[in-house]
């Protein structure tokens, strides 16, 4: 799986375990909605580790949770 679809996958999963819409934490984190729009839909290949940073503190988990799911299994997850 590409890397663009696992941050996708993760906060797509992150919102509906939050009951969390994507408007709420645009604006929980202060990020424009296009930018989180562009990483669900997996328009933006090299998404910024600050913007990371901001939407995991949004689900008050650090980069380090955020990144620890089984999405990002360094065996399946394919890093172009």
């Amino acid at each position: 799986m590409k890397l663009q679809k696992a941050v996708a996958l993760r906060i797509t999963n992150l919102l509906i375990k939050n009951n969390l819409s994507r408007y709420a934490l645009c604006k929980k984190v202060v990020l424009p909605e296009q930018t989180l729009k562009n990483i669900i839909d997996e328009r933006n290949k090299d998404i910024k580790l600050s913007t990371i940073a901001k939407i995991a503190d949004g689900f008050d988990l650090s980069i380090e949770e955020f990144f620890s799911d089984a999405l990002f299994d360094r065996k399946t997850l394919d890093i172009d």
